[in-house]
């Protein structure tokens, strides 16, 4: 084992420890301000979420050139704390760092006149502090840790506004998660009394007793996927998800889009390449039950979300099915579907955050929570409805934007494997996201202006005496600036598919490099 500050470790072994201090760090100092220290506050959690992009940047071209960043540092006995960052990690990162940066510029505008910042924004990097831990991960016994502080960093975030069913939201989420803690520990434990290590690698580490163990193996299996499945959002472990959009919408957007489902979706990935590895995996038998989980999911998040007239709980029953792309992608084995579900970690995160951020924008500028108030609202937000729309034909899987990048390496995947029912759940998962965006895109676009927006506008003009045709901002910039950027992305990864370092060619470079495949 080497000692956390030996003088002969290498600069670059320091760099996963520098990636979890620059928000660890201000995240501590931050929850010792007080509420008028606006300045120093904003400042801190700037520059740690510049500071980690930066430090995340630096690190794609070593990765890229075959470099793996390092550290070990004494836990338990023979088992140790280790931060690793490789391809599959690196791409997790760039996710958390970057969409952290954008997500703390909007919760600084969203936030602007609530009371207890000081709180929210701690813990918020601590939120993401454990993110990155989980994605930096180089054993499972340092997943565990990083995920069970997932768990407790979110939980302030969820019942942050102090009402009842804020309260209700946190006993719920706790619940939940509190029950994937168990079950992940139990089968990380029973595990490592089979093994003997808890060491991530490239095609499991599970090989040399799945002869002799085939029963416990597939019950560890089971354990553990459950662990992960709770945070993923897997039905029946889903429930949580939709009872957390109580929460304020930097929080909604940090929940879907960057920390928690994301981090249960990457669990999944790392327990079926570098636990099990796919190839045993598939010889348990397990895939076929995992992908027809995923299969589920996928339609029941998406007929719940047709159902929803609160804008945030339909966003939140999409994500239910859109997240299990991810699983399904790993669960079919093979190279093109791993490609598809890999990618999607990062197409996902950027389009949903898109829509959690315009949602957040009409709550606060105009007041609108239901998909039924949203008669005309892109005529008065324009460009918030224009970022909503674009991530939401993403969403459908309509060319350019990046959801369709995974939704046909999905379809090339299930083709290339031989079987063909995922094509059926992803076409019947794509008329029901159209089902359910695409009255929300009329509304706000085709109808006339109606409901209390509306009206209170119409007064507001009157008593003005403009005829309503003086300008009006539509919302204020730090508000607009986050959607309008990862809206942007959302094409901009799409289009820009086969350039080098994309999401696309990074996944490609996973799945050849880390997993194995021809």
């Amino acid at each position: 084992m080497t000692p956390l500050f030996d003088p002969q470790l290498p600069a670059d072994a320091l760099l996963p420890l520098l990636v979890l201090a620059s928000s660890l760090l201000p995240g501590l100092v931050v929850f010792f301000l007080g509420e008028a220290r606006v300045g120093t506050r904003t400042a801190l959690n700037l520059g740690g979420a510049f500071l980690k992009l930066g430090l995340v940047g630096w690190m794609i071209l070593g990765v890229y050139h075959g470099q793996r960043y390092e550290l070990r540092m004494p836990l338990l006995d023979d088992l140790d704390l280790v931060l690793r960052v490789g391809a599959l990690s690196l791409l997790f990162l760039v996710l958390s760092a970057g969409l952290w940066l954008v997500t703390t510029v909007y919760a600084v505008g969203y936030l602007e006149q609530s009371p207890h910042r000081s709180r929210f924004f701690g813990f918020f990097s601590l939120c993401v502090t454990a993110t990155v831990g989980v994605a930096m991960a180089g054993n499972l016994l340092t997943f565990l840790l990083f995920f069970e502080m997932l768990t407790l960093t979110t939980y302030p975030l969820v019942v942050h506004r102090g009402t009842e069913a804020a309260r209700r939201a946190g006993v719920v989420y706790l619940t939940h998660t509190v029950l994937a803690g168990a079950l992940l520990l139990a089968g990380t434990v029973w595990l490592y009394t089979l093994t003997g290590t808890l060491a991530f690698a490239p095609r499991g580490f599970v090989s040399e007793v799945a002869s002799e163990h085939p029963a416990a193996l597939t019950a560890i299996f089971a354990l553990l996927i459950g662990g992960v499945g709770v945070k993923a959002a897997l039905v029946p472990l889903h429930g949580w998800l939709p009872q957390a959009m109580v929460a304020p919408a930097p929080v909604s957007a940090l929940l879907h889009a960057v920390a928690v489902v994301k981090a249960g979706a990457f669990g999944v990935v790392l327990i079926v390449y570098d636990v099990f590895g796919i190839e045993q995996a598939a010889a348990l038998g397990v895939t076929g039950p995992l992908a027809l989980v995923a299969a589920v999911t996928i339609v029941y998040g998406s007929l719940r979300a047709l159902f929803q007239d609160d804008l945030k709980r339909r966003l939140a029953f999409s994500t239910v099915s859109q997240v299990s792309y991810i699983v399904l992608g790993v669960a079919i084995v093979g190279p093109l579907a791993s490609v598809g579900g890999i990618v999607h970690l990062v197409h996902q995160g950027v389009m949903k955050i898109t829509l959690f951020f315009c949602a957040g924008n009409l709550a606060e500028t105009l007041g609108i929570h239901k998909v039924s108030e949203m008669n005309g609202v892109g005529r008065r937000m324009p460009w918030t409805m224009g970022a909503f729309t674009l991530a939401a034909l993403g969403m459908i899987g309509v060319p350019p934007i990046a959801g369709f990048i995974s939704k046909w390496y999905l379809s090339l995947g299930a083709l290339e494997a031989g079987v063909h029912w995922p094509l059926y759940v992803l076409i019947a998962s794509s008329l029901l996201n159209a089902a359910y965006f695409l009255p929300i895109l009329h509304a706000a676009w085709m109808r006339e202006p109606s409901g209390p927006w509306a009206e209170a506008a119409a007064r507001a003009s009157a008593q003005a005496g403009d005829g309503g045709g003086r300008p009006r901002p539509e919302t204020r910039w730090l508000l607009l600036l986050p959607p309008l950027v990862t809206a942007a992305l959302s094409v901009l990864i799409g289009l820009f598919a086969s350039m080098p370092v994309s999401p696309l060619e990074w996944s490609l470079l996973i799945v050849e490099r880390e997993f194995h495949y021809p």
